[in-house]
């Protein structure tokens, strides 16, 4: 696999692009501390700096954790596409109603009463360190190309990795 860094406007466009791809993250929280909280959520969106938002309730033990240290973990996983995306970053809550309503879709009336529900809260997380695996073709033909490498002794050239600088 072939490795790459990526700075700026690169790095926020390679993040938007697997974020959006990938939709769902485990974002993890206390991180100071064990057991790890760690729970599935909804991408809502990468701005224009790279931040990657979400929708939650003030009343989540997410919200809870990120009050106590603002550290916070995203892991994005697609195995189908072969894509993987880690984010350590700071995460923010905001009340923000321009932000809330920019976010906010039909889909989120599942988990809240609509924009105006005072439960909702927006987290913002500004990415630190960022890694990527994303490969250049599907699973069967990766696999393939695994296959043949184990085979041979050759590496095989699965994609690409590597580090995002922002």
């Amino acid at each position: 696999m072939s490795k790459e860094n990526l700075y700026s406007k690169e790095a926020i466009e390679k993040v938007r692009d697997l974020a959006k791809s990938i939709d769902f993250a485990m974002m993890i929280t206390n991180l100071k501390k064990t057991p790890l909280h760690a729970i599935p959520m909804s991408t809502k969106k990468v701005d224009k700096e790279g931040n990657v938002w979400f929708l939650s309730s003030s009343e989540s033990t997410h919200n809870s954790n990120i009050r106590s240290s603002s550290d916070i973990y995203l892991i994005y996983s697609d195995k189908s596409s072969m894509e993987f995306l880690n984010i350590y970053g700071k995460a923010q809550i905001l009340k923000d109603k321009s932000v809330l309503e920019d976010l906010y879709e039909k889909t989120d009336d599942a988990w809240f009463d609509g924009v105006e529900d005072p439960k909702l809260t927006a987290i913002k997380v500004v990415p630190r360190d960022v890694f990527y695996w994303d490969t250049k073709h599907n699973k069967l033909v990766s696999l393939f190309k695994m296959g043949l490498g184990a085979l041979t002794g050759d590496e095989p050239d699965l994609g690409k990795q590597g580090e995002l600088k922002y």
